[in-house]
């Protein structure tokens, strides 16, 4: 059997986190949630991830700054960024700190899941 996926969802709001994580626990992943980036840079201290969720606009430490984090020190960790504002300079800006994909919320589902398959096959 395959190992599971690990996934770390990073998002300021709660309902989110918690409906996402049981989403993708229900798909198969192992899921990991923080609330904030200082959090989410301590998670992935702690476990390798395969990806990251991440949030863009979040209080202290913003999604592009843990991206940035991420892609110096866990370089193969693929990262899609969520954003409620489906601007397009977030979404270029994103690719440009070197995020694999970005998801616009409200989210759809089935997208999300197939952005995710995809990433990680990649």
């Amino acid at each position: 059997m395959a190992k599971k996926r690990t996934i770390l969802v990073v998002d300021d709001e709660d309902s989110l986190r918690t409906v996402l994580s049981s989403e993708l626990i229900n798909e198969g992943y192992d899921v990991r949630t923080a609330p904030d980036g200082d959090d989410a840079i301590q998670e992935m201290g702690k476990t390798p991830f395969d990806l990251v969720l991440l949030d863009i606009k979040m209080p202290r430490m913003n999604g592009f700054e843990v991206l940035k984090h991420i892609k110096e020190q866990h370089g193969t960790t693929k990262v899609v960024m969520l954003t409620g504002f489906a601007d397009l300079k977030n979404a270029i800006e994103s690719k440009k700190l070197g995020a694999d994909d970005f998801v616009s919320k409200p989210y759809d589902l089935v997208d999300l899941l197939t952005t995710i398959e995809r990433v990680l096959s990649e």
